[in-house]
C-alpha cells in the first residue's frame, strides 16, 4: 500500500505549527505521549502578501489529499476499535495496512494507567509504521453513568451538573475529563450529550442529558464543550438531531420521533445550533427515524416491513439541515453501526452507501472483540472501496469527508505528532492526575452542589443520631450493586467521628424473598434511609421485576408513619422516582450513581465511582450541604404508575 509519510512531510512547507489552534498546542503539552512535530520550513512570501491560517490549512489539506489513494481516503473515514487490552499480531498488521482515521477506546481496552498509555501508543505507532495519518483516539467519557476509564475521575454526569445551576461547574468537570484523557493519549471525547430529556420514559438518555429545557442544555452543553476544548481534546456533540424524546433505545430497537422540523427548531436543535455557532468540531448522529422530516423508507431486512430512513442515513437531515440550514462545517461521525437500529434493519452495503451519501464523514465500526470481528472491519472497508468504484457511493463525497477530517486533525495539532513513545515521566504524571485526589475532591465538591433536597417534611433531614440510636439503610433491588456504598459511608463517618464505634448501622438490600425482613428491621430502627434507583419507567411499577422493591418501600413508609417515625428517600438514578414516593418525609436526588458492591481495599489502581450517592448519604448525617436545584420537571404518576401530563415537582429552570 502506498504510504503517506512523504506527503505529510512535504506538506509541512504549507503550514507552520505555530499557527495551529491553541487547543492543539495545549494537547501536545499535556499529552502523555512524547510528541515530535515536524519542523516547519521557512516560506518566502512577498511582504505585501497575507495568507490566512485557513488558507494555509486548506492548501495543506489539498496537498495531502492529492497524494492519497482511494483506499486510503475510504480508510480515513473509518472509526474502528479492537476491544482487547493488548493488540494481537493480526490487529497490529491491520493497523499498519489500513490508514484508519480513528480508533475507539472501550472498557475492554483499559486496565490501568500504564497499560492504557502503552496500548494507545501501540495503536498510533502501528498506524505510523504503515505510513498513516495520526488517528483520532476517541472515548465515551461523558461522566456519571457513561465512562470508559475505570480508574479515572467518573464525575457526576450531566443532569447533576445542571442541578448545580452553574455552567462553570460543567466546564470544570469537562476540563477534568479532558485533561485525564489527554494524559493517556486520548485526543477525542464523545461528549457532551446535547439531547434534551423531554420524555421521562427515555431508557437510554435520562441523566446523560442536562435537562428537559433547551436553553439549559445549551448553556451547560457549551460550558462542557469549552472545558473539553480547553483541555486540548476534541469534543463531540451527540446525538444529532436529538435522542431525548424517545422511549426506545437505539442500541436494542429502532426509535421513531414524530416531531416536525419546526418543532425540532423550537427545542432539540437549539443547543446544537448554539454549539455549532461556537465552533464545534465533531458531531455524532442518531439512529432515529423522523418520518415528518425524512420521508424516505427502506424495506427492513429483519422484518420485511417499511421503515423510515434514520437521521444517520438521511441527506435531508445531515446535509440539507445540519450543513445547509445550520451552517455546520465540521466532521460528522455516525453512532456505532452495529447497534440494533441499523444492524437489524439495513443490509451492510446499503448502510455504507446511504450513510456516506447522506453526508456522514466517519463510520463508527466498533466490531472487533476477536479475529472474526477484525475480519468484519476489513470486509466493511473493502466493501466501501468497491461501492465507490462502482459509483454507488459518490467519490466527491468521499473527498469532501476526507477534507473535513484532515482539516480537524491539522487544526487540533494531531497531524504533526509522529512519535508516540510512552516515557516513565509521562506515566508518573498520569498516575498522579488521572483519578488522583485533586480531581476526585473537585468532583465531590460538584456532587454536593448537585445533590438536591427536593422535600423535607417534619425536619426529617438531616438525621439527628443520638447515642444508642440505630441506623438502617435499605437499597432497592434495582440498586443492589450499589449496596457497598452504605458500607463506605458507615466506615467514613465512623473514621470522621460523626458516628461512634458503637452505633448500630445496618445495610440491607431488598430482594424478592426478604421484604418482610426489611419491614421488620425498618420498624425497629431509629432512623431509616431508603435508596432507590430508577433507570426505566418499569422501575416505578411494583408488579414488575424492575420495580418490585417499590412495594416494599411503600410498606416501610406507611409503617413508620403509623409509628410516628420519619423516612428519608434517596434517589440514585433518574429523579422521576420522587413521584413514586411522595409520602417520604425527605427526598434527596443525586441524578447518578455507579456500582459499588463492596469497598475496594486491594492495592493497585482503585476503581473509581460517581460521588453523587455517597455525598447524598453523607449529607443525611450532616456532612456536607445539598446545594442542588431541580433541572427537570417531574411528572405525577397515575394509578398504573404511568407518567401523566401533570407536573408534580416543578423544574427550577
Amino acid at each position: 500500500m502506498r504510504k503517506l509519510t512523504s506527503v505529510l512531510l512535504s506538506s509541512v512547507l504549507l503550514f507552520s505549527m505555530a499557527s495551529c489552534a491553541s487547543a492543539g498546542t495545549e494537547q501536545t503539552e499535556t499529552s502523555a505521549l512524547t510528541t515530535a512535530p515536524v519542523p516547519a520550513a521557512e516560506t518566502s512570501l512577498p511582504a505585501e502578501t497575507t495568507v490566512s491560517q485557513e488558507e494555509l490549512v486548506n492548501e495543506r489539506v489539498e496537498q495531502i489529499l492529492s497524494g492519497m489513494t482511494l483506499e486510503q481516503k475510504v480508510q480515513q473515514m473509518m472509526f474502528v476499535s479492537f476491544r482487547v487490552p493488548e493488540l494481537t499480531e493480526e490487529m497490529t498488521a491491520c493497523l499498519e495496512e489500513y490508514s484508519f482515521g480513528g480508533f475507539i477506546i472501550f472498557g475492554q481496552n483499559v486496565v490501568d494507567h500504564e497499560q492504557t498509555m502503552n496500548f494507545i501508543s501501540a495503536v498510533q505507532t502501528a498506524n505510523q509504521n504503515g505510513g498513516g495519518i495520526p488517528m483520532f483516539i476517541g472515548a465515551d467519557q461523558e461522566g456519571g453513568g457513561v465512562t470508559r476509564l475505570s480508574y479515572g475521575t467518573i464525575g457526576v454526569g450531566n443532569m447533576a451538573l445542571a442541578a448545580t445551576g452553574d455552567p462553570a461547574q460543567a466546564h470544570e468537570m469537562a476540563y477534568i475529563h479532558g485533561s485525564e484523557l489527554a494524559l493517556l493519549g486520548v485526543n477525542t471525547n464523545f461528549a457532551p450529550v446535547l439531547d434534551i430529556n423531554n420524555n421521562p420514559a427515555n431508557p437510554v438518555i435520562g441523566a446523560r442529558s442536562f435537562s428537559d429545557d433547551p436553553d439549559t442544555v445549551a448553556a451547560f452543553g457549551l460550558a462542557y464543550m469549552s472545558g473539553i476544548t480547553d483541555s486540548g481534546v476534541i469534543s463531540t456533540l451527540k446525538h444529532f438531531p436529538g435522542h431525548g424524546n424517545t422511549d426506545v433505545d437505539s442500541h436494542t430497537g429502532f426509535p421513531c420521533i414524530n416531531s416536525t422540523y419546526e418543532e425540532l427548531q423550537q427545542c432539540e436543535l437549539i443547543p446544537f445550533q448554539a454549539a455549532i455557532d461556537a465552533g464545534a468540531g465533531m458531531i455524532m448522529t442518531a439512529h432515529i427515524q423522523y418520518p415528518q422530516i425524512e420521508t424516505g423508507t427502506y424495506t427492513s431486512i429483519g422484518t420485511g416491513e417499511e421503515v423510515h430512513i434514520p437521521a444517520t442515513m438521511s441527506h435531508t437531515i445531515l446535509t440539507d439541515i445540519l450543513r445547509g440550514d445550520m451552517g455546520y462545517e465540521g466532521v460528522v461521525v455516525t453512532d456505532a453501526l452495529e447497534m440494533d437500529a441499523i444492524e437489524s434493519n439495513f443490509a451492510h452495503e446499503d448502510t455504507i452507501c446511504m450513510t456516506i451519501n447522506a453526508g456522514a464523514d466517519m463510520l463508527m465500526l466498533p466490531f472487533a472483540y476477536d479475529d472474526e470481528g477484525l475480519q468484519k472491519i476489513r470486509d466493511w472497508t473493502a466493501m466501501a472501496v468497491s461501492l465507490v468504484e462502482e459509483g454507488r457511493v459518490d467519490a466527491s463525497r468521499v473527498d469532501e469527508s476526507v477534507r473535513r477530517i484532515l482539516r480537524l486533525k491539522i487544526n487540533s495539532g494531531l497531524i504533526d505528532i509522529t512519535d508516540f513513545t510512552v516515557t516513565p515521566e509521562a506515566v508518573s504524571a498520569a498516575v498522579e492526575t488521572v483519578g488522583g485526589q485533586a480531581n476526585l475532591q473537585a468532583a465531590q465538591g460538584i456532587a454536593y452542589n448537585a445533590v438536591t433536597l427536593l422535600q423535607n417534611n417534619n425536619n426529617a433531614f438531616p438525621l439527628q443520631v443520638q447515642e444508642g440510636d440505630s441506623v438502617l439503610v435499605i437499597f432497592a433491588d434495582s440498586c443492589a450493586s450499589r449496596s457497598g456504598t452504605g458500607d463506605l459511608v458507615r466506615q467514613t463517618l465512623t473514621e470522621q467521628g460523626v458516628l461512634t464505634e458503637g452505633t448500630d448501622f445496618q445495610v440491607m438490600t431488598d430482594t424478592l424473598g426478604n421484604a418482610d425482613a426489611c419491614l421488620a428491621a425498618a420498624q425497629e430502627a431509629s432512623h431509616v434511609i431508603l435508596v432507590y434507583c430508577t433507570y426505566a419507567a418499569a422501575c416505578l411499577d411494583p408488579a414488575t421485576m424492575d420495580g418490585f422493591s417499590s412495594a416494599t418501600f411503600d410498606r416501610i413508609i406507611a409503617a413508620r408513619h403509623e409509628a410516628g417515625q420519619n423516612v428519608i428517600l434517596v434517589s440514585c438514578g433518574l429523579p422521576y422516582d420522587a413521584a413514586r414516593f411522595p409520602d417520604a418525609d425527605a427526598i434527596l436526588l443525586t441524578y447518578a450513581s455507579s456500582p459499588m458492591s463492596a469497598i475496594v481495599t486491594d492495592d493497585g489502581p482503585q476503581p473509581s465511582y460517581a460521588p453523587n450517592l455517597p455525598c447524598a448519604l453523607y449529607a443525611c448525617f450532616g456532612v456536607g450541604t445539598p446545594g442542588g436545584r431541580l433541572p427537570v420537571n417531574i411528572p405525577a404518576l397515575d394509578e398504573s404508575y404511568q407518567y401523566t401530563d401533570e407536573v408534580l415537582f416543578q423544574s427550577a429552570n
